[in-house]
């Protein structure tokens, strides 16, 4: 009974981890910060008082960077919501980490967790993962249950003991780590394509400000000029964002990393304690038991 309950347990955290409210988190941050950029672009940067003659049609007014921004194009909006994109992102991550953590210092939580396995207070250890909460306590009450529950098997040999506490320590971990990873991919690809749209604009602005060049009939170094640091506005733009979303990136990929090395710390202190607590009683010993009873 108590093995159907577990497995009824680990079935409906998984079907907690699947919920979509992270997909949909995405879903709508996405969409919405283009669309609060293109209202920003549309509105502040392209605010008449911003160019000469009140007309957006002019060249900006002199030292008016909102102006020069706004003249950078119809790419402009995409990658300032890139960019936004990267700081909302980054703000849930953090969110998300620092909740998976607990509430107290990880390293002193595995120092706890170890000190209590020693004593052999099993009932304590589980108490300090209530106490703590997050992910990494989470994996480490899945696999200290498992513990208790191979104390008071007598039929298992101590290796398949370790065994299945090992294995329940690692799924509980799959379980949890798309939790810690989900949404880093934006910012990942962010990272890679943001530089990218950014020459585009670029680009696109060169040929703008050459074909008016040409069109016009006579060079006109000042409009040259003022074609193509409009254009490079982009590139700037686009670098920016990309330089965001890779610190972002690393910086909590190293940050899931420190909490997948604290977990394996304390899914191997509690295998070893197991081991070195528990003799080799099992099923060999309940069959000399048996043979000596007939």
């Amino acid at each position: 009974m108590e093995k159907k309950t577990a497995v009824a347990n680990k079935n409906a955290n998984v079907e907690a981890k699947k919920s979509p409210v992270g997909s949909m988190f995405a879903a709508i941050v996405i969409p919405v910060a283009l669309i609060v950029c293109v209202l920003i672009y549309m509105f502040v940067l392209g605010n008449p008082a911003n160019f000469e003659g009140g007309d957006p049609e002019n060249h900006p007014l002199p030292g008016n960077y909102l102006g020069v921004v706004y003249k950078g194009g119809w790419v402009v909006p995409l990658l300032m919501s890139l960019v936004l994109m990267v700081l909302i992102f980054s703000i849930e991550r953090a969110l998300t980490i620092s909740k998976a953590k607990g509430t107290k210092s990880v390293a002193a939580f595995v120092r706890t967790i170890s000190a209590k396995l020693n004593q052999r207070d099993i009932n304590g250890a589980i108490a300090a993962c209530d106490a703590q909460k997050g992910s990494v306590a989470n994996v480490v009450k899945a696999g200290l249950l498992k513990y208790k529950e191979m104390q008071a098997d007598h039929e298992l040999l101590k290796a398949e003991k370790v065994a299945a506490i090992q294995k329940e320590i690692e799924e509980s971990t799959s379980l949890e780590l798309p939790m810690l990873e989900k949404n880093l991919v934006v910012i990942s690809t962010i990272a890679s394509i943001s530089t990218l749209v950014g020459l585009i604009g670029t680009v696109l602005g060169m040929i703008k400000a050459f074909a008016a060049l040409a069109t016009s009939g006579a060079a006109d170094a000042v409009a040259l000029s003022n074609g193509i640091s409009e254009a490079l506005i982009n590139t700037a733009t686009g670098i920016t964002g990309s330089a965001l979303a890779i610190v972002a990136y690393n910086f909590f990929t190293s940050k899931i990393d420190e909490l997948t090395y604290s977990i394996d710390e304390a899914g191997f202190s509690i295998i070893s304690t197991f081991a070195a607590q528990h003799d080799n009683a099992g099923a060999p010993a309940t069959a000399t038991t048996r043979t000596q009873t007939v």
